[in-house]
């Protein structure tokens, strides 16, 4: 082969990085990556036991809880599967308010276990409505249905429901069902208080708001839930809780524990804590309102719009934007990551193909959010999508203001 034909391919060459701005997985921390850049070690090596240790509690600080913490070698998905099997049986009812793809996709998992479901209709628009929830448990006079599914922030509609809010109209319906709550898209990113909410048990991954790579599961479970789960007989194994409450060693994983990912997980867990929660979850307001203000320009040209119509209802950690009859959200995605080199989430579910989605959580700052919102003012450019300009500038203009009000800040 000739020196000059080494590594060559048809596609154009690219120089410079490319930027990530989907929805999951986000961007990595250098120092997370650096903390797995080390070699595997004995099963029973008591520097990885410590670094587990530490991770589960500090799994415990992010959830807000005093229970039980479950880790994974898996997706989201597979969490959402560990946490029906341990509390459930064939043959259950569960709750499952709709909130957008995700939460029908978690009530598909539960149908494919045998698990029979009751659906409360929601807009894809919207954040649940709580009430419509406790009616639905209020009318179960018989208390039929086990557990409520609900998917905190559904990020195909880029709405956050408020679990609070949801576990009140619970108590005020006093009925017993668990409260299942899928944090995979909002953990890390807003508030989030599992003891003090009465979540019963909590669902979450570590590829979105933790700033961790794709690969790791967690299920958090209250003394509700253990109770559950110890009067659920059914075959499972692999995502049994009872062996894995044995301690931090060889049956806690079932088997062999992803040393690399736990290293990478407690540098990922310090550098949130050193932050500080509450300065995480500002900093994801003021990127997510910086989002807002730019599509708010872009769609004066009325071929956008920002899915959740209520403001209060939005995620901070990924918006969805529609796009109008004739304007392929598809086609917008696939020219910002191979011709502007940044990458944004497409849509799904309803909206394949008729929108995009524009993240804006994990390790991120007020740059790397204006490369993806100019790499998708350009886009819109070069397609003819139409749209008013100065979407960035008025990003820009969203975070200065807040700097000029709130003094420096780091993002």
């Amino acid at each position: 082969m000739a020196p000059d034909s080494i590594g060559h391919s048809n596609r154009p060459l690219k120089r410079g990085r490319k930027f990530l701005n989907t929805p999951g997985p986000t961007n990595v921390p250098p120092r997370v990556l650096n903390a797995m850049h080390r070699d595997t070690m004995d099963l029973n090596d008591p520097e990885f036991l410590d670094a587990a240790v530490e991770c589960f509690e500090g799994l415990k600080r992010v959830f807000r809880t005093e229970g039980e913490v479950f880790s994974y070698i898996s997706n989201g998905h597979g969490a959402w599967e560990a946490a029906l099997v341990n509390v459930l049986v064939p043959g259950d009812l569960v709750l499952v308010p709709e909130t957008g793809h995700f939460s029908s996709s978690w009530a598909d998992m539960a149908k494919a276990l045998g698990i029979r479901i009751q659906s409360v209709p929601g807009d894809w628009r919207r954040a649940h409505d709580p009430e419509k929830i406790g009616q639905a448990l209020a009318d179960d006079t018989g208390h039929e249905i086990k557990a409520v599914l609900l998917v905190q922030t559904d990020t195909a509609t880029g709405t956050t429901t408020d679990v609070k809010a949801v576990r009140e109209a619970m108590n005020r319906a006093k009925h017993p069902a668990l409260l299942i709550v899928d944090t995979i898209a909002s953990l890390g990113t807003i508030d989030f208080r599992m003891d003090e909410w009465g979540v019963d048990v909590t669902v979450a991954a570590s590829q979105k708001g933790l700033m961790m790579v794709p690969g790791l599961g967690f299920v958090a479970a209250n003394a509700k839930a253990i109770e559950a789960h110890k009067a659920a007989v059914r075959e499972r194994r692999y995502w049994d809780w009872t062996p894995r409450m044995s301690g931090p060693g060889y049956r806690t994983f079932c088997g062999t524990a992803p040393q690399i990912h736990i290293f990478g997980l407690r540098e990922g867990l310090a550098a949130l804590f050193e932050e500080g929660m509450e300065r995480v979850f500002e900093r994801h307001r003021v990127l997510a309102g910086a989002t807002w203000k730019a599509i708010d320009v872009w769609a004066q040209g009325g071929a956008l719009e920002i899915n959740a119509t209520v403001p209060a209802e939005r995620s901070l950690g990924v918006t969805t934007i529609r796009c109008a009859e004739g304007i392929s959200g598809d086609r917008i995605r696939e020219v910002c990551r191979d011709e502007m080199l940044a990458g944004v989430g497409g849509g799904l579910g309803v909206f394949g193909g008729k929108a995009f989605r524009i993240g804006h959580m994990g390790d991120m700052n007020a740059p790397m959010l204006y490369a993806c919102l100019g790499s998708v003012e350009a886009t819109l450019n070069y397609l003819d999508v139409p749209h008013v300009a100065g979407g960035v500038t008025a990003a820009v203009q969203h975070v200065a203001e807040y700097k000029k009000t709130h003094g420096s800040t780091t993002f």
